[in-house]
């Protein structure tokens, strides 16, 4: 990586085209893959039970008794056990803690009808809410926040740190597979959705006494898209943001060209396309990381290389001419992944995770979850390592008059 950022594209381009001739093979391989969702424990882990052994069996058993001639002509199907995770007991990431589930209602406005966001929120065993960080975890596409909270384990890390976690979660009704709608603006759509969860933040914020200063924002896949989306049009709400296998700002505009940016990266020079989305107003920065894996043939990696691109400029650590001469820029190999930061005065504003040998996966996490991969760094801790070393200045409070009205 350079500090060139003509460079830090030709690089990407050639990623790319390492990446396309494995990827419609790979899509299918994934799609076969995570077919079925397993289902969450944290309801049992919550109560303390468990299911009975040879639960399933019992019925074969019953009708092998009453007829025992046809027992011995078919083989009973037997039921096949959960699949254990590699990084511990799956239960963990619900026992210490609280689990609230909700349904927010978002005011209607003039702009739009009002609506309701079902979420998950996670509250540290024993510690008060007030003044207390949260973390806005957007899910991907066919999850739930069962399934997000359980593949991350971002819960076990809010226990350790003390920090809040809310899930929000994508209706069937608005989307088949629960994609969040990042590629539409609209009001019905994309722009509606970023409203939701900004009026959900404002909501848990009051409720709870949560630390304003202190909202970060982390999505996978179409959460990342979405949270994206936030981060230029609502800053105000987030302190930092983490894209994880996040396809690229600005360019699709439905669901075909969101396929598109996804496979082969943005067409338009993406600081181009982020300039047309601010138009004459100063945006006040975002720090970032960004985390991708390498075999991603869902979204490809040059998405990566662009968001990158995109929040140095964002963050004006970049312009035209490249990376600006005051921004340090560091590249460190570790095993199995590299990590490029971009700092200013010390601190680091931008970070990109690359993670070897990762396909569409959460880097780290409860691999018996679909879409999340023991391989690689523990992007949740990454993650939150990264959080941590940001505030949102008051002064940003401007820029969330249009979303938190539900204005498009």
């Amino acid at each position: 990586m350079t500090n060139n950022l003509t460079k830090l594209w030709a690089t990407s381009v050639r990623r790319l085209l390492a990446t396309q001739t494995r990827a419609a093979r790979a899509v299918m391989r994934e799609a076969d893959r995570h077919t079925k969702h397993p289902q969450p424990p944290w309801r049992d882990a919550q109560t303390g039970t468990a299911p009975a052994p040879g639960k399933g069996a019992a019925p074969a058993a019953a009708a092998s008794a009453v007829a025992p001639h046809q027992a011995t002509s078919r083989v009973t199907p037997q039921a096949t056990p959960a699949r254990e995770s590699r990084v511990g007991p799956r239960a963990a990431a619900w026992a210490a803690g609280e689990w609230r589930r909700a349904e927010h209602i978002v005011p209607a406005t003039p702009q739009r009808a009002s609506r309701a966001l079902h979420h998950g929120l996670y509250l540290p065993a024993n510690r008060h809410t007030a003044g207390m960080p949260l973390v806005v975890m957007l899910h991907g596409c066919k999850q739930s926040m069962d399934t997000f909270a359980e593949g991350t384990r971002m819960n076990l890390l809010a226990d350790r740190y003390g920090f809040a976690v809310v899930y929000p979660e994508q209706s069937e009704f608005a989307h088949p597979h629960q994609c969040w709608q990042w590629y539409d603006a609209r009001d019905e759509a994309g722009g509606g959705e970023a409203a939701a969860v900004v009026s959900l933040v404002d909501a848990l914020v009051d409720e709870y006494g949560f630390d304003a200063s202190r909202v970060y924002l982390a999505g996978l896949s179409a959460g990342a898209g979405l949270a994206a989306l936030l981060a230029v049009r609502a800053p105000g709400r987030f302190a930092a943001v983490a894209l994880h296998s996040g396809p690229a700002f600005g360019e699709a505009r439905s669901g075909v060209t969101a396929l598109d940016v996804m496979r082969r990266g943005l067409h338009t020079d993406p600081v181009e396309l982020l300039e047309r989305h601010l138009g004459d107003e100063a945006h006040p920065g975002m720090p970032a990381i960004v985390v991708q894996g390498d075999d991603d043939a869902v979204v490809a990696p040059i998405n990566a290389e662009q968001l990158t691109v995109q929040f140095l400029r964002l963050n004006g650590l970049a312009d035209s001419d490249g990376v600006r001469p005051d921004v340090r820029s560091r590249e460190s190999e570790r095993e199995g992944f590299v990590v490029q930061d971009y700092a200013r005065r010390g601190a680091n504003v931008v970070r990109l995770c690359r993670v070897a040998n990762l396909d569409h996966a959460w880097s780290g996490g409860d691999d018996a979850v679909p879409f999340h991969s023991a391989m690689g760094p523990d992007a949740s801790a990454m993650i939150w390592s990264f959080f941590e070393g940001h505030r949102r200045e008051a002064a940003n409070d401007a820029w969330c008059v249009e979303v938190a009205k539900g204005a498009s």
